[in-house]
């Protein structure tokens, strides 16, 4: 909270105004007591979820939209793109309330967790994966209150076929298993959980083909209550460091031991023209790039990794490491 500091000018001329009666001290205390702000705390909007938790729900349904993305492009046949758009917790009844009076409601299970979550889908949507199952062009028509029971079941079997792609971006935190029991139109006979529940609804923006909605995701807390604590990114990051194991790093070293690298030390490099070439003789000098004095590199499969310098051990050309090299701008 930032504070406005006043210059002497301003202090005395303040102190004078109170000292002749201008202003009263009384009154300013008052001012500064009705500033004070309040913040209004809604019990019904009850967040029961942390901002960590919120974002990592986020990821793992930021994943969910690529795969289902990739699953419904190769499916369909057609222009498919899903986003994640938001992540907010609310309450059931605020969720039931934005729901379209006739949409698509799918209700499955997800074992081994208890409790059911639901998928709202876009009627348009719906009738555009319909349509390019039937194989027209994906046109996204709402007649909700007439779906035929032919229609009915393509839409469960492919919904729940593309559930799979949920299991797998959830698999990073829990083995889930998505069944679906049943689908449903009218929003009001979706009675999941209490009115003031506190649920998350992930919104997805989707388009298929020219047709072009939303798939909301609902997910109540009682859901989502055993494995709460697994959905901090702290949590995911302690899971990701796994235990050295001591016995397979001593084997791995040793094979690494085996290997053999081709090393190899550049005297230095010169260049010349193809007719110097031809002309060279007997006792002809090369002037190479290198000063006698620098150090040479030692590569190791065409690598460099040491600098060393040049000279005999056991009457044999031989080079001595230096140091490690660290690039032509002495950076690792």
């Amino acid at each position: 909270m930032s504070e406005e500091v006043l210059s002497q000018n301003e202090i005395d001329s303040l102190l004078s105004a109170i000292s002749s009666g201008e202003m009263d001290a009384n009154e300013l205390k008052e001012d500064q007591q009705e500033q004070k702000k309040v913040k209004v705390y809604d019990f019904k909007r009850a967040l029961r979820f942390s901002k960590d938790q919120v974002r990592g729900l986020s990821r793992i349904h930021e994943n969910f939209a690529r795969l289902l993305t990739t699953y419904l492009s190769a499916q369909l046949r057609t222009y498919v793109d899903v986003e994640l758009a938001s992540v907010e917790q609310i309450p059931y009844e605020e969720f039931i309330r934005s729901v379209p009076q006739k949409t698509i409601l799918n209700i499955f299970s997800v074992s081994p967790l208890e409790g059911r979550i639901v998928f709202e889908m876009n009627p348009n949507i719906a009738y555009a994966v319909l349509d390019r199952m039937l194989g027209g062009k994906g046109s996204g028509v709402n007649k909700v209150e007439n779906l035929t029971e032919i229609e009915t079941l393509i839409m469960k079997r492919t919904f729940e076929q593309s559930m799979g792609q949920l299991e797998e971006a959830w698999a990073s935190m829990i083995d889930i298993e998505v069944e679906l029991e049943e689908l449903e139109v009218n929003p009001q006979f979706v009675q999941l959980v209490s009115p003031n529940e506190t649920v998350v609804v992930i919104t997805l923006n989707t388009t298929v083909g020219d047709s072009t909605g939303m798939i909301n995701i609902c997910l109540p807390h009682i859901v989502l209550e055993p494995i709460i604590s697994k959905l901090s990114m702290h949590y995911w990051m302690e899971e990701n460091v796994k235990e050295i194991d001591t016995e397979q790093y001593n084997l791995l070293s040793q094979n690494i031991k085996k290997v053999e690298v081709d090393a190899k030390v550049l005297l230095g490099q010169s260049t010349i023209s193809i007719e110097e070439f031809l002309n060279l003789s007997q006792d002809d000098v090369i002037v190479l790039d290198n000063k006698i004095q620098d150090p040479l590199t030692l590569t190791a499969n065409d690598e460099p990794k040491f600098y060393v310098q040049p000279g005999k051990k056991n009457k044999q050309l031989a080079v001595q490491v230096i140091e490690e090299y660290r690039g032509e701008d002495n950076e690792s």
